[in-house]
């Protein structure tokens, strides 16, 4: 395994930096970055020398700034939930400053995990991202007798019947053959565990959750709302299959990645990024659900050990991807390659 030198962020002058340009010569990043709290920026930062930095106009006030290497890698970090992912994401595509037209994006992020799909560590590669708030919800103790979830399409009369697409942001389907790349470029790579955390996932019933932690391609639920426990779990399964045809296997749960693909959408149909170069990588901080004989409140609170894992891990992975696209750009930088 290699051994990454910590690197400060020190920011610099323009006139010194990669930034340094023209208003007819705007900066164009090999791989953008996106995460969305500073304990997921923390390992790129101190993994990668990404010294150079610029004021982005509308980034959060909380991270304000894009912090590159010279050699093209970039990170964003937009602070979390949907208002503040598609807002920095939209200030970052209509930047004069940028030039993403061939620009790779890579959201690595932690994220909730069902049980049947993967464990505490696991990194996950979507193929689509499904928004898991856009329903109409009956509160569970008001249900009509014959219902198993209170979670039903707009506009439908009951779960199970798919609803016609109301916003245009309820699904989202990435480049298949990017998400491919990904994985085979990462499938094997060691990830971190924790005794802790291999104590945790000890008290499930069975693998993968027992198991130490894999790469995988399954897919993604997005939704401000952290909800918690088997009902909703299997809720959400049975969406992302709905709107989705059954296509889509949910496994990680999260907050952003639609309302960023959301603002990405908006940024392809002015031409300024390609949707063909976004993947989605996240990695499992904790379970969506107890264990039995434990209550979901408990579950939701419990130290798995998870946490740090799940930070290591989501470099440790994506990393394969960012180094293979900046280290191999004449390759890349027409689109993924075949080989």
């Amino acid at each position: 395994m290699k051994t990454f030198a910590a690197a400060g962020l020190v920011t610099i002058s323009l006139a010194s930096s990669a930034f340094a340009q023209t208003s007819q010569e705007p900066f164009a990043p090999k791989v953008v970055v996106v995460t969305m709290f500073k304990h997921e920026a923390a390992n790129w930062l101190k993994n990668e020398t990404l010294d150079e930095t610029t004021a982005i106009p509308g980034l959060s006030k909380e991270f304000p700034d894009l912090a590159c290497s010279s050699e093209g890698l970039c990170l964003v970090t937009t602070s979390m939930g949907y208002a503040n992912a598609a807002s920095s994401i939209a200030a970052l595509i209509y930047s004069d400053k940028l030039d993403l037209s061939k620009t790779y994006f890579l959201i690595a992020g932690i994220a909730g995990v069902d049980p049947a799909d993967g464990t505490t560590g696991s990194a996950h590669w979507a193929r689509y991202a499904v928004d898991g708030g856009l329903q109409w919800e009956i509160d569970a103790r008001e249900l009509p007798k014959d219902w198993k979830t209170g979670l039903f399409g707009f506009f439908t009369k009951a779960p199970g019947e798919k609803p016609s697409s109301t916003y245009g942001t309820e699904v989202y389907h990435l480049n298949e053959a990017l998400t491919d790349k990904a994985f085979a470029l990462s499938k094997d790579v060691e990830l971190a565990d924790d005794d802790t955390a291999k104590a945790y996932r000890a008290n499930y019933a069975a693998a993968p959750a027992t198991d130490a932690p894999i790469v995988s391609i399954c897919d993604t639920v997005s939704g401000d709302t952290w909800w918690h426990g088997k009902s909703f779990s299997d809720a959400m399964n049975d969406w992302a299959k709905l709107l989705t045809d059954g296509k889509a296997n949910y496994c990680t749960t999260q907050q952003e990645d639609n309302a960023t693909l959301a603002a990405f959408s908006r940024g392809a149909e002015m031409g300024r990024i390609d949707m063909d170069r976004i993947a989605i990588l996240r990695t499992a901080s904790n379970f969506d659900q107890p264990y039995e004989g434990q209550t979901p409140d408990a579950s939701l609170n419990a130290k798995s050990g998870g946490f740090t894992i799940a930070l290591d891990n989501a470099y440790r992975v994506g990393s394969k991807l960012t180094d293979a696209i900046v280290g191999n750009w004449d390759d890349w930088k027409n689109g993924v390659p075949a080989n």
